[in-house]
């Protein structure tokens, strides 16, 4: 039977560290009130000139993942990279990406599904690999948010959230009868709650797509209802799984739920990724282990991937 398994993984951070107390310079804030709210402490961001973009921070991460599976760039049947912060409007990051691997006609596929972009990456990559349109799949979650928000008072309610950062993993084929790789899948999406997370402009519905009274309104910068999001998840999430919100509703010890928003921030599609590697290289999942990916997020989507390791 045809599974899907992980070969590898990776993660890659740019340098740049943006402590509480650096955002408290830029807007009226305080460490005190952005752990209350957010339980984050600190997050990566690109070099404040710019200059670098997602498909960058993917070719870095993939070529740690790729070196751990073993593969070389002419090996991989398909990419799949899963950002909302592409590099340009268009094209997509996946052939920016291919072309930096050095690859002049594997197929790649952009998917702009936010926090679950990853879920939904996998998912895909799973009915590629089983349906044997592929047998290897490159999957990258990056995202550059630093240069799309408001760092002012204005916007620090979303300002003080998100990170910037990529990860990656190899999914394979493999040939078995044994209870292992992706076990099962779930996607969902409801258009109805758009508006309550979105980035307006530039729009191809307004023409021009973006002016100078959308700048100085602000258009151009994410905006948020947090209590619309949060109480969406608590409603949503336990019809696909568990998070850290329904951990003790559930009698779950702290050592089932791995979490790391506090030192990289929300990387939307990367955070997920970042998390598989970060604790895979700390040995709390491998060999045997069952884990459970969900996510929420802009859309509004939400999913799960269950994938058990091989013993």
């Amino acid at each position: 039977m045809k599974k899907t398994v992980i070969k590898g993984t990776g993660r890659y951070l740019p340098s740049r560290l943006v402590t509480n107390e650096d955002l408290a310079q830029w807007m009226d804030t305080t460490n005190e009130w952005i752990l209350q709210r957010t339980g984050i402490e600190q997050r990566y961001w690109i070099p404040e000139e710019g200059g670098v973009g997602v498909s960058d921070l993917g070719f870095e991460a993939s070529k740690i993942t790729m070196g751990r599976a073993g593969w070389e760039p002419e090996e991989i049947d398909l990419i799949i990279f899963a950002t909302l912060s592409p590099d340009l409007f268009f094209p997509g990051s996946g052939c920016l990406l291919a072309h930096k691997l050095g690859l002049t006609s594997t197929p790649a596929l952009d998917i702009r599904q936010q926090c679950t972009g990853f879920l939904y990456g996998m998912a895909t990559a799973d009915a590629y690999i089983r349906s044997s349109l592929a047998k290897r799949v490159l999957l990258v979650g990056a995202e550059v948010h630093s240069t799309g928000l408001d760092i002012s008072t204005k916007g620090r309610d979303v300002a003080v959230i998100f990170g910037d950062g990529a990860a990656a993993v190899c999914l394979e084929r493999m040939e078995t009868d044994v209870k292992a790789g992706v076990l099962a899948s779930c996607l969902h999406a409801d258009g109805s709650l758009a508006e309550s997370l979105m980035t307006f402009a530039p729009a191809s519905r307004e023409n021009p797509r973006l002016d100078e009274k959308m700048l100085q309104e602000g258009k151009h910068f994410p905006t948020m209802d947090g209590r619309s999001i949060f109480k969406n998840a608590v409603r949503r999430l336990p019809e696909v799984g568990i998070n850290q919100a329904f951990a003790r509703a559930l009698d779950l010890p702290e050592s089932k739920v791995y979490n790391n928003i506090q030192r990289y921030g929300n990387t939307t599609a990367a955070s997920i990724p970042l998390a598989l590697d970060e604790a895979i290289e700390k040995g709390l999942v491998g060999a045997g282990s069952t884990v459970m990916f969900l996510g929420l997020g802009a859309g509004v989507t939400w999913g799960a991937v269950l994938y058990r390791f091989a013993a």
